[in-house]
């Protein structure tokens, strides 16, 4: 009898065996606080101490680590962040103290068969600044502590005595605001870990384009800028690009940062990416009268018009990756033709039957040739709408409009 039917039977028997039969597939893994926080001032946006999940590695995985920058968006302003402090997205107050643990982070053979039986980290984000700011508000009425890059050193260095120091294989990893976390901290993570163990870095969903917006403006550009003075990013950003480059704060876009990353990298991103279609392409501020609303909620309404410009943000993205596909002989790349964001950590998308692949191969897959060197794993896609295995999400209104 089939799993399926099994579960059937439950439901019309006792909906609390359904419950304790679905749950058993989920990974759940708990909240640790990293409690000498305090000493270094690496605290969340509201005060309170930063977390992290770790499901501990078994057999010839406990001497291997993948550790994943949790995403979610960025604040920018002190409003934004006196709002975000608030919520779970800038206090562990607020968070979950379970995290589910799937994807590229599950611990079945089956659904993620190459990084399984490693220790699998999720840093949980609350600093609003993709873990890179370094400074503080204090108007004698409200606090707000901009400390990410603390956070990211602070677990770091409590993950160090715990088996990370002695890591054999590592990988650093992040989804969407986390993935843009993976470019600017690869290199640093590379550096903090032993000289001979084989240490990568892949961004999901993380290449944010410095894009002109349907109005030629560069909303996500002022976006940025405004991000980087607030949180004290700059002083965090690879020096090498800031000499590189007159505005140093394009440094943190990652189609400018990239080239000065030593360290192997893979690229899992969307030529589609419906975040930056609905806020770096088509963003509110562009739209007033709300002419791409019905196409930024389904494609199958968009007119010709909005999906010839859609292929030329995704030429721009091709043109921005070239240097790394012909050059990065370390470098790894899937860039499909999905309406989607975030792709490694749902077990849909990352490696089950009927994921997205290119050329027969999954993510999952393109992503372990590439790590363990077995094949060429750079991957692109055809234009829309030529794949039929992708998983393209509809975005809810407030999707689209908010950021």
């Amino acid at each position: 009898m089939s799993r399926t039917v099994l579960i059937l039977l439950f439901v019309l028997n006792c909906g609390l065996i359904l419950f304790i039969c679905c749950s058993a597939d989920r990974l759940l893994v708990k909240m640790t606080l990293v409690s000498n926080a305090t000493a270094t001032g690496a605290l969340c946006l509201d005060g309170s101490l930063p977390g992290y999940h770790l499901d501990r590695g078994v057999g010839t995985g406990t001497r291997n680590w993948i550790l994943q920058f949790e995403g979610g968006g960025w604040c920018n302003d002190l409003p934004s962040c006196l709002e975000r402090a608030k919520t779970r997205r800038g206090s562990t107050t607020y968070m979950n103290k379970l995290a589910t643990f799937s994807g590229i982070l599950s611990n079945s053979s089956s659904l993620n068969p190459d990084f399984y039986n490693w220790n699998r980290v999720k840093l949980r984000y609350c600093d609003g600044a993709s873990f890179a700011g370094d400074a503080m508000f204090d108007n004698g009425t409200s606090v707000l502590h901009f400390k990410g890059q603390k956070i990211w050193e602070a677990i770091i260095q409590d993950l160090l005595p715990q088996g990370l120091g002695q890591a054999h294989k590592a990988l650093l990893s992040g989804c969407s605001a986390g993935g843009l976390s993976a470019f600017l901290h690869c290199d640093n993570f590379a550096h903090v870990l032993p000289k001979n163990a084989s240490v990568k870095c892949l961004s999901d969903a993380g290449f944010f384009m410095d894009e002109k917006d349907i109005s030629s403006n560069r909303t996500m550009r002022t976006f940025y800028d405004n991000l980087v003075t607030l949180q004290g990013v700059e002083k965090n950003l690879n020096s090498k690009c800031k000499r590189f480059y007159s505005h140093p704060k394009l440094c943190i876009f990652p189609q400018y940062l990239l080239r000065f990353i030593s360290t192997p990298f893979f690229i899992l991103n969307s030529a589609y990416d419906v975040f930056q279609l609905n806020h770096i392409l088509v963003p509110p501020s562009a739209d007033l009268r709300g002419t791409w609303r019905r196409c930024k909620l389904d494609t199958a309404n968009c007119n010709t018009t909005q999906i010839d410009i859609m292929q030329g943000f995704r030429r721009d993205m091709l043109v921005a990756l070239r240097h790394f596909f012909k050059r990065a002989r370390r470098g790894g790349m899937f860039i499909n033709s999905c309406f989607a964001h975030c792709q490694s950590e749902s077990q849909d998308t990352w490696f089950a039957d009927g994921s997205p692949t290119i050329h027969n191969k999954t993510i999952a897959k393109t992503v372990g040739d590439w790590y363990f060197n077995r094949r060429n794993s750079k991957q692109i896609d055809c234009p829309y709408p030529c794949d039929k295995t992708c998983h393209n999400l509809i975005p809810t209104t407030s999707d689209v409009f908010s950021l």
